[in-house]
């Protein structure tokens, strides 16, 4: 029988013949984290071991609180500062970057063929340039750090097909509330979902990025789109001029297998307060909102910002709705810059923030008080996610979310 994207990739890295159900002891190529890398030093220095065995793996990201919001913070930072100059670490991202996932995937350190491991659960992000990438612990992630390995259990994979085309005012992220919908945020847990099918192939690798991203939201180990052209262009401005297209073989095993027409999927909504609790942004519509946020690892990229740019042109944000713009790193903010978008959004009324996670964590920069409503492009809608218990949470589109932000409560695009 063949084998699918993972049990390859995981047959490549830990020299075994890889199949689902196995636990194998694998060599992973990058080692992701980010402002919690002060805890896992602290673990990796426990174990008695001085040095990094492959510090050029170790890939560290500032973003989750940047600047920093209190002293404790600042600690952290510089913890984590100290730590990098000691171990001699090539690849850090102070706070100016901006999210791990963004400067992971547009510095080219994600590639196909790929097992990336991160101290983030929605590591799964980069399964979207043909990786197998998947979140781990601290503790977990401190033992790769001494030994360069770590075992991992190889997912049985879940095939999603898609087919169709997404309808004007129609985003991936519909498209993954969907899936999640009817999925469920525990029905592909510790799984591999392969996205694939005509319309996989067309999808951009920011839509993509959004589907990974959220794969970790029906509980996912990883979730990937097969590399291709696609994904070779992308790369290729990204520098990287190899790529190792790995696809699954057709007579690989597959657990179960969705089918989604594209052309079917309307505005979504998660209402508070759980992912998978999906439904139409048209019921929702006439909710009023405290906050917008249009933003994250989930949703602020360049296409994001282009996409709420094009609804909020020459309107104005209602009366009382606070709109915070975080965009997903530094390229993303140049970017938008030289295009004229930040300046349409300032002058539409939205408050533009410095690239990071912000509030999404509830952290910083935009924490809601009790009873307020906010409407975020974030991936997650917990209780008490924004930092505090008292208030709701809603996900939307970008295109979604800048409608809601015009009216005052949430608007359908339809």
């Amino acid at each position: 029988m063949g084998k699918t994207l993972s049990e390859k990739i995981l047959s490549a890295k830990s020299g075994v013949d890889a199949r689902a159900g196995m636990i194998v002891t694998a060599a992973p190529d990058l080692y992701l984290s980010h402002d919690n890398s002060a805890a896992i030093s602290g673990h990796f220095l426990k174990l008695g071991v001085k040095r990094i065995r492959h510090p050029e793996r170790v890939l560290i990201v500032l973003d989750h609180c940047v600047p920093a919001a209190d002293y404790k913070h600042a600690t952290n930072h510089q913890i984590i500062r100290r730590f990098v100059a000691e171990q001699g670490i090539e690849h850090f991202h102070d706070i100016e970057d901006g999210v791990c996932h963004q400067v992971l995937a547009e510095f080219g350190y994600a590639r196909p063929g790929m097992l990336i491991v991160g101290s983030d659960s929605h590591t799964t992000s980069h399964g979207a340039l043909g990786a197998f990438a998947a979140g781990i612990g601290r503790t977990e992630m401190a033992v790769t750090w001494a030994t360069g390995e770590i075992w991992l259990k190889v997912p049985e994979t879940i095939r999603i097909k898609l087919d169709g085309a997404l309808r004007k005012g129609v985003t991936a992220k519909d498209l993954v509330l969907s899936i999640i919908g009817q999925i469920g945020a525990d029905g592909a847990d510790y799984a591999a979902v392969e996205f694939e099918g005509d319309a996989a192939s067309i999808l951009s690798t920011d839509e993509r990025l959004t589907l990974c991203n959220m794969a970790a939201e029906m509980g996912a180990k990883n979730g990937y789109f097969p590399a291709d052209g696609v994904t070779r262009d992308y790369l290729a401005k990204a520098g990287v001029s190899e790529c190792d297209e790995i696809q699954s073989d057709d007579d690989a095993d597959y657990s179960q297998t969705y089918r989604f027409d594209l052309s079917g999927v309307v505005p979504m909504i998660a209402a508070p307060h759980r992912v998978d609790n999906v439904i139409p942004a048209s019921e929702l519509a006439g909710t009023k909102v405290d906050q917008v946020l249009i933003g994250t690892c989930t949703n602020g990229r360049l296409s994001d910002l282009r996409q709420a740019a094009s609804v909020l042109e020459g309107r104005k944000v209602a009366r009382g709705v606070r709109l915070l713009i975080f965009p997903a790193s530094r390229r993303v903010l140049q970017a938008a810059l030289s295009e004229g978008i930040i300046a349409l959004l300032s002058d539409a009324g939205a408050v533009i923030m410095n690239p990071g996670c912000g509030p999404c964590l509830g952290a910083h920069e935009g924490v809601l008080a009790p009873g307020e409503v906010c409407l975020s492009t974030a991936n997650r809608n917990f209780k008490g996610r924004m930092g505090n218990p008292d208030s709701k949470i809603y996900l939307s589109s970008p295109i979604t979310a800048a409608l809601s932000a015009i009216a005052g409560e949430i608007a359908s695009p339809e």
